[in-house]
């Protein structure tokens, strides 16, 4: 069963920040980004539990393919409900990418 998902209101600027970087840097680079994220989250959404957790137990992460990003994201499996807490790069600091 498919679930459906939440996302956390700053995720929204993660995703910006990331497209535009790209598209700053090559035209149509920062829609593949978008596509490449998209393509991920229908990924969780049909199997949400494929992908684990790197360092705290309550939070699930999947790498974005082909881009340096993680979609860090929570189970609610009553609800069968995912909620994303962030869109992270992986440069950036580790602890920055689990919102409550």
């Amino acid at each position: 069963m498919t679930y459906t998902y939440q996302i956390h209101p700053l995720v929204e600027l993660d995703f910006e920040e990331g497209y535009i970087w790209y598209e700053e840097r090559q035209k149509g680079l920062g829609e593949r980004f978008i596509n490449a994220v998209d393509a991920k989250i229908k990924q969780i959404l049909q199997n949400p539990e494929a992908y684990g957790s790197r360092s705290v137990k309550s939070f699930r992460e999947a790498e974005v393919d082909k881009f340096p990003y993680w979609i860090v994201y929570k189970i609610s499996k009553r609800k069968k409900e995912i909620y994303i807490t962030s869109i992270h790069h992986t440069k950036k600091h580790p602890r920055k990418k689990y919102r409550k």
